[in-house]
C-alpha cells in the first residue's frame, strides 16, 4: 500500500461540563503492523475496558482489509488480491462480500469520480514502478516496457458479476493495484463499523488518513494539521497559515498525498511514487495535495487523481463535486485551496 504524508494529530482534551461528561476519558492506541505504515486511534469512553474492546475490534477490521488488499502476499483462507490476480485472468474468481463489494465501489464509483484518473486496473504499470523503486540499483523502467503495460490496464476489462459475486480479467495481463484507494476505503469501513458498535468520539490516523468520528464531548470538533511538503520537518498549526488546522467536524476524513516519502533518485532527479495515468510516469504538478470529505476512501480516491491534473482542471473537478475541499501544493512553494477551504479551519 502506497503512503500518505503524515498528519499531525492535535488533541485538545475538554473540560468537563457536565456529570455525563466526566464519565468521558481520552485513550488512544497505536498499531506498527497495518498497511506498512502508522496507525494511531484516540477517542473517548467511559472505561478503559469500553475502548479496549472498541479498538481490538477496529483493529480486526483494519487488519482483515490489509489482508484482503495485499497485492503481494496470500494469507491462508483468505482469498485477496494476490489470489485474485494470480488466478482471475484464467477463470471467474469468487470472493468474500467485502472485497466484492470494494472492487464494484472502484469500477463504479471511485473511478468515474475522478475522472478516470484513479485506476485499479492499472497494476501493470504500477508494477514496473515499484519494481524499479525496490530495486537494489534503482532506475526508471525501460519506456518501451511501459508503452506494452499500457495496452492492459482498462478498466472495463475487469468483469465483475454480481450474482457470481465474481472477479475475472477479460485481458490476461491486466493486474490490479488499490495503493491509491485501499488504505481511505479500509478506514471509513472501519470508522463506520465502529460507530456501528457504539462508538461516539474518536479520531483515526492510519498512514495520515484522518477519518473523525462525532465531536468531543465537550462539542468541539477533532482537527488535523497538514505537514509542510516542501520542509516535512515543519507542521504548521496557525490558522493563518496556509497549512492550518482543518477542522475535520463530525464523521469527515482528511486525507494528504504527497511525492516525498516513497521515491528513488537517478543522477539528481527524484522519481516518486504517484504515477500519471496520462504520460505513466511520476505526476510534475504538485508537491502535496489534500482533500477533505466526508467519505476516507473517496477522499484517498481524489488525491491521487487532483496530484495528476493541471490546477483547473483539479479545480474544476472539485467544484463539482458536493461537500469535497482541496489544497494544492505545487513546486514553486504556492498553495492554492477550493472556495469553502477556509471554512473548516479551526477557529
Amino acid at each position: 500500500m502506497k503512503r500518505r504524508l503524515t498528519a499531525l494529530l492535535l488533541v485538545l482534551l475538554c473540560l468537563p461540563l457536565t456529570a455525563c461528561q466526566k464519565q468521558q476519558n481520552l485513550y488512544s492506541a497505536t498499531w506498527f503492523d497495518l498497511f506498512d505504515t502508522v496507525a494511531i486511534v484516540q477517542g473517548y469512553a467511559d472505561s478503559q475496558d469500553s475502548w479496549n474492546a472498541q479498538t481490538q475490534a477496529m483493529y480486526s477490521d483494519l487488519q482483515h482489509y490489509n489482508e484482503l488488499f495485499d497485492i503481494y502476499h496470500h494469507y491462508d483462507g483468505v482469498i485477496n488480491l494476490y489470489d485474485v490476480n494470480a488466478r482471475a485472468a484464467a477463470a471467474p474468481v469468487q470472493v468474500s462480500d467485502e472485497l466484492y463489494a470494494f472492487l464494484r465501489w472502484c469500477k463504479d464509483t471511485a473511478y468515474p469520480a475522478a475522472n478516470g484518473a484513479t485506476n485499479i486496473a492499472a497494476g501493470a504499470v504500477l508494477r514496473l514502478w515499484h519494481d524499479a523503486r525496490e530495486s537494489d540499483s534503482p532506475a526508471p523502467p525501460d519506456a518501451d516496457a511501459i508503452a506494452a503495460a499500457l495496452a492492459h490496464i482498462d478498466i472495463e476489462d475487469l468483469v465483475l458479476d454480481d450474482a457470481a459475486q465474481t472477479v475475472y480479467f477479460a485481458d490476461p495481463e491486466m493486474a490490479l493495484d488499490v495503493g491509491a484507494v485501499g488504505k481511505g476505503y479500509a478506514v471509513e469501513m472501519a470508522a463506520q463499523a465502529a460507530e456501528a458498535r457504539g462508538l461516539k468520539s474518536a479520531l483515526i490516523s492510519v498512514g495520515g488518513n484522518l477519518r473523525a468520528i462525532g465531536t468531543k464531548p465537550d462539542g468541539s470538533q477533532w482537527s488535523g494539521g497538514v505537514e509542510n511538503p516542501w520542509n516535512a520537518s515543519e507542521v504548521y498549526t496557525s490558522t493563518n497559515s496556509i497549512f492550518g488546522c482543518p477542522s475535520t467536524s463530525s464523521d469527515l476524513a482528511l486525507v494528504t498525498s504527497g511525492d516525498y516519502q516513497r521515491y528513488f533518485v537517478v543522477d539528481g532527479k527524484r522519481y516518486h511514487h504517484i504515477i500519471d495515468p496520462d504520460t505513466l510516469w511520476p505526476a510534475a504538478y504538485y508537491n502535496g495535495v489534500t482533500v477533505l470529505c466526508p467519505d476516507s476512501g473517496m477522499a484517498d480516491c481524489l488525491t491521487t487523481a487532483l496530484f495528476c491534473m493541471p490546477l483547473e482542471e483539479g479545480q474544476k473537478l472539485v467544484e463539482s463535486l458536493d461537500d469535497v475541499e482541496a489544497m494544492w501544493c505545487t513546486p514553486d512553494k504556492q498553495a492554492t485551496t477550493s472556495s469553502g477551504w477556509d471554512s473548516h479551519l479551526k477557529k
